[in-house]
Parts: structure tokens; C-alpha cells; sequence
């Protein structure tokens, strides 16, 4: 199927070379998606693998870039505030005319005080000088504070961005972007030392199958360097929900220093301890809608996330929840 085949572009043979573009609007339709997801698994479908699953990093050596604001996150601001530079515009050229009216009526209120016929005219001057003065004040705080949302948007967005270049591994011989997954999962990262990602894993046992109806993939990484113990059970009657377990924690990260740093900054940004435990879970679209200290609140994403299957697939896309 021509589905599958732009799929494998990610996931499947280096040497389909469909572009990105056709991929994203392939799984807007939901049989796609669906099916995208039931194709995204671990390689021991074809193999037995052992019972601990490891995270694989490398070191980088390429230096983020999340201090540069991309043109990407730029158009990415206009598209979800296109009238923002309109009314910035209009905020600047109201301030230049209340300065020049402002201006004017200084002057006048100078040439009054020096003549005395005049001085009828001061209040009358005075009325207009405040009016200035309070229109410029006004439109000049208007001004800076659209100015101070736009930055925090575009920072947030290069953010996001380079939370999109950062890879994860799918199996052995396969690795892919975080975009590579916008519109077809809902990724939970869970940065922890690696006892305390263990226990995570043990607590998502009872949602595991309603996490991957929601598309809800995980993304372990383990600050202090060691790999979590993820045990399952691998007796005939438990060998479904372990092959969805394991499909649940499939996603392992690369390029640690990367990871890291990212990581870092956003526990800076929130005010956490560089050493406290975090969770961020991700829209459909990739933003990020909901972060916190402990561990991921697997029954909350059940109760508050929609399925991405069935007959309300794609209506409730956007029912994420908002963006942090």
C-alpha cells in the first residue's frame, strides 16, 4: 500500500526516498494512522529479545542550536498570530503621533507661559498635553507587551523545534526524529534516574492498553546514565499485553548530550532542581501540553486524552489539551 510504503520513508528501507511532506498528509487520514501505529513495534515480534530493555545513547558532538531562533519558529509565530504584527504597527504609529501631538502642545504650553495674553490657553493646552502623554503611555505598554508575547511564543517555539530534531531509536537498525511522529503519536517523556523510570513502567501496567488507543508512546531516559530494568512477562498466557507493553516502551533515545541539555533548559525555565524527577507529555502536533515533577499520570492521560481511532478520529485531534 502506498500508506505503508511512505511510512517505511521513517521506518522501513533507507532507500525510499518519499519526502516528508506526502508523509504528514498521509496520516492525516485515521485508517493510516492507525495502521502507522500498529506498524511502529519493537523487532521482538520476529525475534525473542531478552527480558530488560536499555536505553542506547551516544554522545554528540554537534551543539544545540535552541538560543537561535529559528525562521521555521517565526513563520510557525505568524501563522498562530497573524495579526500580532499588524497590531504592533498600528501600537507604533499611534505612539509616534501621540509624541508628535505631544510635542506640539509642549511648545505651545512654553510660548504660553512666556506670554501673558495667553495664559486663557494653558488649560486648554495642559487637557491636550495629558491626553498625549496618556495615549502614548497606553499604546507604548500595549506595545512592549505584545512585543514580551512574542518573544516568550518564539522562545517556546525554538524550543519545541529543537525538541523536534532531537532522535529516538525504533529498533537496532532504525533511528528517527521526534517530528518524524507528529500526527501519529502522543509522546511522554520520562526523565528520571533509571530506578525511578523502572517504577514508572511498573504503574503504567494497568493502562497500557488504553495508552496505546490514545497513541500515547513512551520515551525513557535515565539521567544518571543506567539502563532501567523493564521486566516482562513473557509466559503464553500474558504474551499480548507484554507485546503491547513493549510496544508502549519501544522509543529509546540517542545522542544523550542533546537530550540533556534540552532537558536542562526546560528544568531551568520551570524553576525544578536539575536532579528532580520530570515528566512532559506532547500534543499529536508535537507542542508540549502538560509537564510536572513524579511520575507521568497514566490515568489522566486516559481520562483526558481521545482515542486516535474510531468514529471521532481526527475530529478530536486538537482535544490535546492547551499548549504549555
Amino acid at each position: 500500500m502506498a500508506s505503508m510504503a511512505q511510512f517505511c520513508y521513517i521506518l522501513g528501507p533507507s532507500n525510499l526516498k518519499q519526502k516528508y511532506s506526502s508523509f504528514r498528509f498521509c496520516f492525516q487520514n485515521p485508517i493510516y494512522r492507525k495502521n502507522a501505529l500498529s506498524y511502529i513495534n519493537l523487532t521482538s515480534h520476529a525475534k525473542p529479545s531478552s527480558v530488560s530493555s536499555s536505553i542506547v545513547c551516544s554522545a554528540a558532538n554537534k551543539p544545540s542550536s535552541s538560543s537561535e531562533v529559528s525562521s521555521t519558529a517565526k513563520i510557525r509565530s505568524e501563522v498562530l498570530s497573524p495579526f500580532r504584527s499588524v497590531r504592533m504597527f498600528f501600537y507604533l504609529a499611534f505612539i509616534a503621533s501621540g509624541s508628535l501631538g505631544g510635542l506640539i502642545a509642549l511648545t505651545q504650553f512654553i510660548a504660553a507661559l512666556k506670554n501673558p495674553a495667553r495664559s486663557p490657553e494653558v488649560p486648554e493646552i495642559l487637557t491636550g498635553l495629558g491626553i498625549d502623554i496618556g495615549a502614548v503611555s497606553i499604546f507604548a505598554f500595549l506595545y512592549f507587551r505584545e512585543n514580551s508575547a512574542k518573544n516568550a511564543q518564539l522562545a517556546r517555539l525554538s524550543r519545541e523545534e529543537s525538541l523536534s530534531n532531537l532522535k529516538l531509536r525504533v529498533d537496532q537498525n532504525k533511528i528517527i526524529s521526534v517530528s518524524s511522529l507528529r500526527g501519529i503519536a502522543r509522546l511522554v517523556i520520562c526523565a528520571a534516574p533509571a530506578s525511578f523510570i523502572a517504577e514508572a513502567f511498573k504503574y503504567s501496567e494497568p493502562f497500557t492498553e488504553n495508552l496505546l488507543e490514545r497513541g500515547v508512546l513512551v520515551v525513557p531516559f535515565a539521567t544518571d546514565g543506567n539502563s532501567p530494568n523493564f521486566e516482562f512477562d513473557e509466559s503464553e498466557d500474558m504474551k499480548e499485553i507484554t507485546a503491547k507493553r513493549k510496544r508502549l516502551w519501544q522509543l529509546t533515545p540517542v545522542y544523550v548530550s542533546e537530550w540533556s541539555e534540552w532537558l536542562d533548559e526546560q528544568k531551568k525555565l520551570a524553576g525544578v532542581s536539575p536532579e528532580s524527577p520530570v515528566y512532559l507529555s506532547l500534543r499529536l502536533d508535537g507542542r508540549v501540553r502538560g509537564s510536572g515533577v513524579g511520575y507521568p499520570p497514566w490515568n489522566a492521560f486516559v481520562a483526558q486524552l481521545p482515542p486516535v481511532k474510531g468514529l471521532w478520529s481526527g475530529l478530536l485531534d486538537g482535544m490535546d489539551g492547551r499548549v504549555l
